[in-house]
């Protein structure tokens, strides 16, 4: 018996857009960070743009305008690598950068075809070198996970000179962070192969550790 089950998606095949429906002018970047290239709001995409100097992120919208063409723009951020990006769930205009610049800044966008602020809304500046990641908290508005070099960070952004807590120290570089939906936990993957679970609120310590797959419950 094969204990591995058959994808219903095995056959499944890209269904590629017409032309017409193509957003063009698009210079995404080639850099090699842990973060994410591109994200999405219910309004807005954002991708990290190709640049000499780096720091720049795109921005087009989700729909095209009443044309049927979509806008292209760019927006220097950073005086680094922009290496991770996340949308609020609150609102769709805010936006979140981390950067090897080593700060976090927070965007309240336009459309992309209006002005764009020549300033954050809000910087942090940790203090832990490289920051990788940026995650929003599904629930809590004003919170924010920060994945350093090896250690992940919670930020209030309502207090910005130090973190609400900062999670045990990993073995290695951090790769990826991930809330629960409903924020009580998170979980970071490292390059030494383990997948680690925190509860921020009551202890700095992982509540469990493992070595391969992991499902929310």
């Amino acid at each position: 018996m094969n204990r591995f089950k058959t994808s219903k998606f095995k056959n499944t095949i890209p269904k590629i857009a017409k032309k017409d429906g193509w957003i063009n002018n698009v210079r995404g970047g080639s850099f090699t960070c842990q973060g994410n290239q591109i994200k999405a709001s219910a309004k807005l995409v954002a991708f990290n743009a190709e640049h000499a100097a780096g720091g720049m992120v795109g921005l087009t919208s989700v729909k095209p305008a009443a044309d049927g063409q979509w806008s292209v723009t760019q927006i220097s951020c950073h005086s680094d690598l922009v290496t991770d990006l996340d949308f609020s769930p609150f609102d769709e205009s805010l936006l979140a950068t981390c950067s090897a610049d080593e700060t976090v800044k927070l965007w309240h966008l336009c459309d992309p075809e209006l002005g764009q602020p020549l300033a954050p809304e809000l910087t942090l500046r940790p203090g832990w070198g490289l920051l990788e990641l940026v995650l929003f908290h599904p629930t809590s508005s004003g919170l924010l996970a920060v994945g350093a070099a090896k250690c992940p960070l919670i930020w209030d952004t309502g207090r910005q000179d130090a973190p609400l807590a900062v999670l045990e120290e990993h073995a290695d570089q951090l790769q990826s962070l991930s809330w629960k939906q409903d924020g009580s936990l998170l979980a970071s993957t490292c390059k030494d192969k383990l997948l680690r679970v925190f509860d921020p609120r009551a202890q700095l310590k992982p509540v469990q550790v493992s070595l391969g797959s992991f499902t929310w419950e």
